[in-house]
């Protein structure tokens, strides 16, 4: 009898163990969330976002295939280098910050598709409208840095429309041309660090 308990609490360990995951935490010091937009078609206004927070769960160390990521970025912390132009960007005619305080990014899937490339499906929230975005991404490697952590990086890279999400600004010039144009391209540097 005890030779079989403890087999099945052997067997009920070995799965757990199964399925357990190795979660990477976002390194706000050595990670961007960035954005540009074209403006008068001329010319392309950068700007990022200074608080943000982002997990990876992988079911190892070393293989990122099907992991899971999560992110969420604080919209008030938006930064293009010019105030005032970040405070309409806060306003209605663009994020409502007020109302729709965070911007959030859930994995759909991950996938590998060659030896540093990847494929991200994520449904990308914004003024509470959600969509589903794919994301080219590129593995930088991993490495155990001179304090003996384990750190990962990607770049990832997306473009979206952001009227989908109830972002009206709708300036034009009186050539029709947009003030502020409907694509916006996204760029995130990640390094995460193995919790």
């Amino acid at each position: 009898m005890k030779k079989s308990f403890f087999f099945t609490a052997l067997l009920v360990l070995a799965s757990i163990a199964s399925f357990a995951q190795v979660k990477w935490n976002a390194d706000p010091a050595h990670t961007s969330v960035i954005f540009g937009v074209k403006h008068l078609g001329l010319s392309f206004v950068q700007g990022h976002f200074n608080k943000f927070n982002g997990s990876i769960e992988t079911a190892d160390s070393t293989n990122f295939q099907n992991a899971k990521i999560n992110f969420t970025v604080d919209v008030t912390s938006i930064s293009t280098g010019v105030e005032q132009r970040d405070n309409h960007l806060k306003s209605d005619d663009f994020f409502n910050a007020a109302e729709y305080p965070n911007m959030t990014l859930k994995s759909v899937s991950f996938k590998k598709l060659s030896n540093n490339k990847y494929l991200l499906l994520a449904d990308l929230t914004i003024r509470n409208t959600t969509k589903r975005v794919a994301f080219d991404v590129t593995y930088n490697g991993v490495i155990t840095d001179p304090w003996g952590l384990k750190r990962a990086g990607f770049t990832a890279k997306a473009s979206i429309n952001r009227f989908d999400y109830g972002i009206k600004y709708a300036d034009k010039l009186p050539s029709g041309v947009d003030a502020v144009a409907p694509t916006v391209d996204i760029t995130v540097n990640l390094e995460a660090v193995k919790q």
